[in-house]
C-alpha cells in the first residue's frame, strides 16, 4: 500500500473526529445522566494545598514546580456527602498506564450490554492489564472495544473511518459527562507504527490525556459501586486490590512503591499506577484505620525518577485528615 505522509490537515482531521455525542454510547444505547461534579470542599482544599506546597518545597532545589504536579482528593468517608478538592486537577496530562482504568471500566460496560463477549481470554487480558500493568493485553482490550486494530498506513478517507471506530471509548465517557480527556490510544513501550502512528497526529497531538479530577471521579465511582453495576464495580475492585505488606523489590511495583509508601499499618489499598521515563502517577482508593475512605490521585511529570513525590503528597494528606484538632 502507498505510504501516506503526515500533514497538519490530517492532524486537524483526527482531532475533529473526537467530538462526542453526549447522551449516547457506542451503538446508540442511552446512558444514565452523569451524577455531576463532586462538591468542592474548603476543608479539603486546605489539605490538598498544604500537601502540594510540602512536595513543591521538598523538591524545589531539583526544579520541581507547580507545572509538574496535579492532585485530586475525594473524601468518601460518608459516600452520601462526598467532597473533593484538587491542585491543577483539570490539567490534561499524559496518563501512561492509568488510562487502563478507563479501558477496564469500558470493557465491563461493553460486557454488561452484550457488545463484548465475556470470555476467559478477555478476563485474562483485563487481569494482566490491571494487576501486572502489561501493555499487550491493553492493546487487545482496546482493539476488542473499538473493532479496529493496527496495520499498514491508511488514506485520509480510510483513516477517518478507522478513527471514528477507535473513538468509541471517548464517546462512552463523554456520554457520562467526562470532559478534558482523551482515551483512544494504546500504551506503548516501543512504537507506534503504521495507522496507529498516523492516529497520534504529526506532532503526537492525539496522545492520551487524563486529568486527576476525571481519574478520581472514575475511581470513586468504582469504589462506591456506581461504575456500570455494583457487581461489575466489585469485579473491578478485585483487580485493583493491592497487598502492600512486606517490601517490593521492583521500584515500579504498584503495590509497594507509589502511594503505598505513605500508608500506615492497617490501611487498605486499591490502585492503578502509571509510569514512563517522564511521568509517574498513581490513582489510589484508600481505607484508613480510623475509618476514613479517600480517593487520592497524584500525577507527576518530568520527575519520574523522584519516587518519593507521590508518597510525600500522600503522607501530608493522610496526616491532615487523621490528626486530631
Amino acid at each position: 500500500m502507498r505510504r501516506i505522509l503526515f500533514s497538519s490537515a490530517l492532524g486537524v482531521l483526527l482531532l475533529a473526529s473526537l467530538s462526542p455525542v453526549v447522551g449516547q454510547t457506542q451503538g446508540g444505547g442511552k446512558q444514565p445522566a452523569s451524577a455531576g461534579q463532586t462538591p468542592a470542599s474548603p476543608r479539603l482544599q486546605k489539605v490538598v494545598d498544604g500537601a502540594a506546597r510540602a512536595a513543591l518545597e521538598r523538591f524545589k532545589e531539583k526544579g520541581f514546580a507547580e507545572k509538574n504536579l496535579a492532585v485530586t482528593l475525594v473524601d468518601l468517608t460518608d459516600p452520601r456527602r462526598a467532597e473533593q478538592a484538587s491542585f491543577r486537577g483539570e490539567e490534561p496530562i499524559y496518563p501512561a498506564s492509568v488510562v487502563k482504568l478507563f479501558y477496564l471500566a469500558a470493557a465491563e460496560r461493553w460486557m454488561e450490554d452484550g457488545r463484548l463477549k465475556e470470555t476467559e481470554e478477555v478476563d485474562r487480558a483485563l487481569k494482566d492489564m490491571i494487576v501486572e500493568s502489561l501493555n499487550d493485553p491493553a492493546h487487545f482490550i482496546l482493539d476488542a472495544l473499538t473493532g479496529v486494530s493496527n496495520g499498514a498506513e491508511l488514506s485520509p478517507e480510510e483513516l477517518k473511518e478507522w478513527a471514528e471506530k477507535r473513538n468509541a471509548v471517548n464517546r462512552y465517557f463523554a456520554s457520562l459527562g467526562y470532559r478534558g480527556i482523551n482515551v483512544n490510544q494504546k500504551p506503548w513501550c516501543e512504537g507506534p507504527y503504521g495507522r496507529e502512528r498516523q492516529f497520534y497526529g504529526p506532532h503526537f497531538e492525539n496522545r492520551n490525556k487524563l486529568t486527576t479530577d476525571a481519574t478520581a471521579r472514575l475511581l470513586a465511582e468504582i469504589a462506591t459501586g456506581h461504575a456500570v453495576t455494583p457487581a461489575r464495580s466489585a469485579k473491578m475492585m478485585e483487580l485493583l486490590r493491592r497487598d502492600f505488606s512486606g517490601e517490593g523489590k521492583d521500584p515500579d511495583d504498584q503495590a509497594h512503591n507509589f502511594t503505598a509508601l505513605a500508608l500506615p499499618a492497617g490501611a487498605r489499598l486499591w490502585s492503578k499506577a502509571g509510569w514512563t521515563d517522564t511521568t509517574r502517577h498513581d490513582a489510589a482508593y484508600i481505607e484508613l484505620p480510623g475509618g476514613q475512605r479517600i480517593v487520592l490521585v497524584t500525577f507527576t511529570t518530568d520527575f519520574a525518577k523522584e519516587r518519593d513525590i507521590i508518597p510525600t503528597v500522600a503522607r501530608e494528606i493522610i496526616k491532615a485528615l487523621t490528626e486530631k484538632p
